[in-house]
């Protein structure tokens, strides 16, 4: 005699309620603080930044409000500050970031292979991002000093600036370079880190393969290992971008008076950002700076696109 299987009860109503509220709701529950603290930390400035971009608005002058359209933006354009500045912000972002990428790539292949100590030279390379910005600018700011800095003292002995010292503040390219050097000091270990975990993903009979076929270590870096990483290329070069148009902190701390905001005393290092802190805190001119907020917003997406566009390109990507 064949016997029926004994049917099971649908699950309670109050359960299955459950388990569509943990399936459903919960994950945007989970997700939902980031996305409220970034409107209101993030999307709301930007837009609110808009609107004063769009009136006049000064502190030392309360009278002088209402909207001011695109007259900011316009004064842009003849606002020869504004151009020097911006030469200056890209001259020194071209000197930093380009060879931060790629001495950061080619300690991650170091760092890649079997090495005694290994965990300790990981570790190393990312003490100078841990380093307070304002501490090492600070001792960078002594190292480059012209009378006594150990940039000049190194210099000496290669028979460079034995009678003159260089005066690493007095001309545009000495200035730029020692930002650039500043900025790469602290970024360049947080970027090889990066590149490094993506590397020991990379499975190691691809490049045992790669060998048997004759193909040397340097060959193997940029035919194997670059395209195989490209994401995590692409996400640094966005980063490094994002961060060198908005460089701030290491040409502020590098001028003598810092308070002042010039950049130097013929404004031969003064970045965009410095000149927005200027404009804003210092000529009390909100609505001015403002515009040039925006303007630098939409130059670092620009340069971004490009920058993401061209490295995809190189990694043989579409």
């Amino acid at each position: 005699m064949r016997t029926e299987e004994p049917k099971h009860a649908p699950p309670p109503r109050a359960k299955f309620w459950l388990y569509r509220f943990d399936t459903k709701t919960v994950p945007y529950l989970l997700i939902a603080p980031f996305f409220i603290l970034f409107a209101i930390f993030g999307l709301f400035p930007i837009i609110f930044n808009g609107v004063v971009a769009l009136r006049h608005w000064r502190l030392d002058d309360p009278t002088l409000t209402g909207w001011a359209g695109m007259e900011n933006f316009t004064k842009l354009a003849s606002d020869t500050d504004f151009w020097d500045a911006l030469v200056n912000t890209f001259g020194i972002f071209i000197l930093s970031t380009v060879p931060q990428l790629l001495i950061a790539l080619m300690l991650a292949n170091l760092l890649n292979r079997k090495l005694r100590g290994a965990t300790f030279w990981r570790i190393g390379v990312l003490l100078p991002y841990v380093t307070p910005v304002a501490a090492s600018t600070l001792v960078f700011a002594v190292f480059f000093s012209r009378d006594y800095g150990m940039a000049n003292w190194l210099l000496s002995l290669v028979g460079f600036g034995e009678e003159q010292p260089l005066d690493w503040r007095a001309t545009t390219w000495s200035s730029w370079i020692a930002i650039a050097t500043m900025v790469n000091w602290k970024w360049i270990g947080y970027n090889a880190l990066l590149y490094l975990s993506a590397m020991q993903a990379i499975p190691k009979d691809v490049y045992e393969a790669a060998a048997v076929d004759g193909a040397g270590p340097w060959r193997q870096l940029w035919r194997i290992t670059v395209p195989m990483i490209q994401p995590v290329v692409l996400f640094t070069v966005i980063l490094s971008t994002i961060g060198g148009l908005q460089l701030f902190n290491e040409p502020m701390l590098f001028d003598e008076n810092p308070a002042l905001a010039n950049g130097g005393y013929d404004h031969q290092w003064r970045t965009i950002a410095q000149l927005i802190y200027k404009v804003g805190w210092r000529d009390l001119n909100l609505g001015y700076a403002a515009a040039m907020s925006w303007a630098l917003f939409l130059i670092i997406l620009i340069v971004a696109a490009i920058n993401a566009l061209a490295t995809r390109r190189l990694g043989g990507g579409k």
